[in-house]
């Protein structure tokens, strides 16, 4: 009888650690009553050798490595003093998957070995984790090689084989074979139970990634999300893993969060191994980061980890990390440098070609730094050969090396050469993007390409070459031309709305806002960004950058400004009608300066009730010192219209305030042009007014005397989507609303209709934009820079989807100034002006005495050639 209860319990353990294994939430509850049960029949060891296995298996899927542990320390010793020689084999595997996953490696391969003893046969098993040590120490020509005989063994069983496609697969990705590593996952996936298929998702994820598809991979992460949540696995190594591919797309803040989250959920279990991981990844965040210096101690805490682990090639990557951060903030000693180079000695000896880049790149600045040029050339040259057959990010950053490599030798030609090859890279990346945030963001990849380039023409070519070059690295994110995101968007954007018309009526009722109704509306932007991201941009076109010729032409003899910063000057190179001249200029800290005291003097004077008397002198003195310092060097014919292409130091000046002829600002030269093509399509005319803006409705109601068959939309009836629809494919759209900057969120900046917020974001999903858009709205034109040169905002959302001209504010404008001001803009329109010339006409009029009127004056500026 006692012998049927023990062969029963067996038969239940081993059926319950297979179901914990394929599927942990769901078996894992029943686990503890098993072990329970075997405990009370003294004649069940082997029994409770199997259950203490199975809840073992069960902590560890939770990251509970250290509980899962002791469970296995107490099944060793039953099933050794029991004389269970099967069972021993089986629990002294799973407790050296444990201990090679708390970071504990001479006593993962003290079992491997022991396991290996206990049955002599062996089996694929055993072979699959000493392929893991290896695999996680870095040796990964070694694994690899294990793990194609474990896939070839007749004997590996269908989970075993999943095991080892999808470790494979990781490994293949890091030697540069990411196509080969998505097959073995597809191989994993078909073989793979719920939890083990949840990992493998995880995995298609990160290879996406180092394959450059990263809008795929985000996708994929999310796919991995949903299967973890739903047979209950810890996502420590999920945030661990995607971690890289927000680094790529420069998400900076969800990948200090993912590294956050990684090291809380590692530390609380036990997990050394990914822990230390956890860490390395976070200090590789920081070195990317505003604050390298913050990547110092978590590097240094990883390498020790890394080091008590016996752990070489990632040592190596520690290193490399924290040599990126030493160079950022300028504290590079030779020591540092030796360390960089012997770090590459050890990544090359363990196959670590994926990390190889990242390591030679740093050891070359390292030594152009400490001026040793022949090592700084030895290491940028094989950064160059490695990096070419990675991902359009590795070979972007192996030309940033060929630059460099190049400025070291004086070849400026080279530096240009290198510098061009990384940016049409980088232009590739950006096209896979359906999202206008992240196409801004991935600019900011070629900001040093974008500035040896630049450096290396202003010494040795002609200002129309500079000219060129300016073009090509300035708001490149505009020209890509990506579908609407409509589908992705549509659930957590109708969310959104919906929380944004509550709040929109509690200001109409004069009522607080409440907490819980902010915090939804900031999780629901959350979603609505994430959905975004995850779109891929169909066949996006791309306008290219325009000839200088063809400018010329649609110049028509006005002069064209593109304005740019190097060494601390600012320079302009100014198109004419027969020559292109480049122009020294001030320092670029005295501009920001005088910008910086001019903004401040327009938000005094934009403040209800009458300002201090001096707001208005310093605007004015503020004016006069930018057009000393900008305008004034140029010699253009003060009447004469033109064209200002602004840099970041220049972005918020006031143009139309420099120049006394007509002036049209554009993001680029090629977007300008591209406006300039734009022609009329004599269709419909919108006005919209927004809320709490009295001033607003007569403008509107004024305006539609001048537009008698315009579609007209005040509140309640100017809803966000009445407003969005009605927009689409216009040919004039007048806005009178309030408006909203969010630094914290730009492409969440709006502009305020009757029940709810009209963003960066919605705008991005028109399929066309108005032709021609009047933003009589606060800072309107104000955007949030983002590196790269690159901005997000109202009038860059509009000009992506197609907007010819746009007439915006820098400053703060009060309702009541902006009535007689429109009705003079849009006059001059119906005349057949365009913007720029409507807005000279307009601003004409203003009285320039009056505070408001002074702002009005000041602020508003012309933007397209339309």
């Amino acid at each position: 009888m006692n012998q049927d209860v023990s062969t029963d319990l067996v038969i239940r353990a081993v059926a319950l650690h297979a179901d914990v294994v394929a599927d942990p939430r769901s078996a894992g509850p029943a686990v503890p009553a098993l072990v329970a049960e075997a405990r009370r029949a003294a004649v069940a060891r082997e029994a409770l050798v199997v259950a203490l296995r199975a809840q073992a298996a069960y902590e560890r899927s939770r990251t509970a490595h250290d509980s899962a542990k002791r469970l296995l320390d107490e099944a060793v010793r039953l099933a050794r003093a029991a004389g269970l020689a099967e069972r021993l084999h089986e629990v002294l595997v799973s407790r050296a998957v444990v201990q090679l996953e708390r970071g504990r490696f001479a006593p993962a391969a003290r079992d491997l070995d022991a396991a290996a003893q206990a049955a002599p046969g062996g089996d694929t098993e055993l072979e699959l984790q000493r392929a893991s040590v290896l695999y996680n120490v870095g040796r990964l020509p070694d694994a690899a090689r294990i793990c194609r005989r474990v896939l070839a063994d007749p004997r590996t069983t269908r989970e075993t084989e999943a095991k080892v496609a999808n470790n494979l697969a990781m490994i293949e990705a890091q030697l540069g074979r990411p196509e080969v590593a998505l097959g073995l996952l597809d191989r994993a996936d078909a073989l793979a139970g719920p939890a083990l298929g949840a990992l493998v998702a995880c995995s298609r994820g990160w290879v996406l990634a180092r394959a450059g598809r990263l809008a795929d991979s985000l996708r994929a992460f999310d796919a991995a999300e949903q299967r973890y949540r739903a047979v209950g696995l810890a996502e420590g190594e999920l945030h661990l893993e995607q971690l890289d591919t927000f680094l790529d797309l420069r998400l900076t803040a969800e990948a200090r969060t993912s590294a956050r989250r990684a090291q809380e959920s590692f530390a609380a279990g036990g997990a050394g191994l990914m822990g230390a991981e956890a860490l390395l990844r976070l200090a590789h965040v920081e070195a990317r980061g505003r604050d390298p210096e913050a990547a110092l101690a978590p590097a240094a805490a990883a390498t020790a980890a890394f080091r008590a682990q016996r752990r070489p090639a990632w040592v190596a990557r520690a290193e490399i990390v924290r040599v990126t951060a030493l160079l950022a903030v300028g504290r590079v000693e030779p020591v540092d440098l030796a360390a960089a180079r012997r770090a590459v000695r050890t990544l090359a000896a363990n196959g670590q070609r994926a990390a190889l880049v990242d390591g030679h790149l740093a050891a070359g600045r390292a030594a152009l730094a400490l001026s040793r040029r022949p090592v700084a050339r030895a290491h940028l040259a094989a950064a160059l050969t490695e990096g070419r057959r990675g991902s359009v990010l590795v070979r972007a950053q192996a030309r940033l090396a060929g630059a460099l490599a190049a400025h070291t030798e004086g070849d400026d030609a080279g530096v240009v050469r290198h510098a061009r090859g990384g940016l049409l890279d980088l232009n590739r990346h950006r096209d896979t993007l359906g999202s206008t945030e992240l196409r801004a963001l991935a600019s900011g990849h070629g900001v040093e390409l974008g500035r040896l380039g630049l450096r290396a023409l202003l010494r040795s070519a002609p200002p129309a070459d500079v000219l060129r070059w300016l073009d090509r690295i300035r708001a490149a994110a505009l020209l890509t031309s990506a579908p609407p995101l409509e589908e992705e968007v549509r659930a957590p954007r109708a969310a959104l709305a919906a929380v944004q018309a509550e709040l929109a009526q509690l200001r109409r009722d004069g009522a607080a806002e409440p907490a819980t109704l902010l915090a939804e509306q900031a999780t629901l932007e959350v979603r609505v960004r994430k959905a975004a991201w995850r779109s891929r941009a169909a066949e996006p076109g791309r306008g290219g950058t325009a000839s200088l010729s063809e400018v010329r032409r649609l110049l028509a003899g006005r002069p064209l400004v593109a304005y740019g910063t190097d060494g601390g000057r600012v320079f302009a190179v100014v198109v004419r009608p027969r020559r292109t001249e480049l122009v020294g200029l001030g320092a670029r800290a005295d501009v920001a300066v005088e910008a910086e005291a001019l903004g401040a003097a327009l938000r005094r004077l934009g403040r209800p009730g009458r300002p201090s008397r001096s707001a208005p002198a310093a605007a004015r003195h503020a004016v006069g010192r930018l057009r000393e310092l900008l305008v004034a060097p140029l010699g253009l014919d003060p009447q004469a219209p033109v064209v200002v292409v602004p840099d970041p130091t220049t972005r918020e000046v006031p143009w139309s305030a420099l120049h006394p002829g007509p002036v049209s600002a554009a993001p680029s030269m090629s977007l300008w042009a591209r406006t300039a093509g734009t022609p009329a399509a004599g269709g419909r005319t919108v006005l919209v007014a927004g809320p709490g803006l009295p001033g607003a409705v007569e403008e509107v109601t004024r305006l539609h005397g001048l537009h008698p068959d315009a579609d007209v939309l005040v509140p309640p009836v100017a809803s966000v989507a009445a407003v969005t629809a009605t927009l689409a494919g216009a040919e004039l759209a007048h806005l009178a609303c309030h408006g909203l900057v969010r630094a914290d969120n730009p492409i969440f900046s709006a502009v305020r209709l009757a029940d709810g917020d009209m963003t960066v974001h919605r705008l991005d999903l028109l399929g066309a934009a108005p032709r021609r858009t009047v933003l009589a709205v606060c800072e309107s034109a104000a955007g949030v820079p983002v590196e790269g040169d690159e901005v997000l905002g109202l009038v860059g959302a509009l000009m992506a989807r197609g907007a010819a001209a746009v007439a915006a504010s820098i400053a703060p404008i009060g309702d009541a100034v902006t009535v007689g001001f429109s009705l003079d803009l849009h006059r001059a329109l119906a005349r057949g002006a365009t913007m720029a010339d409507a807005v000279h006409a307009a601003r004409a009029a203003v009285d320039v005495e009056d505070p408001h009127g002074l702002v009005l004056h000041t602020a508003f500026t012309a933007f397209g050639a339309a």
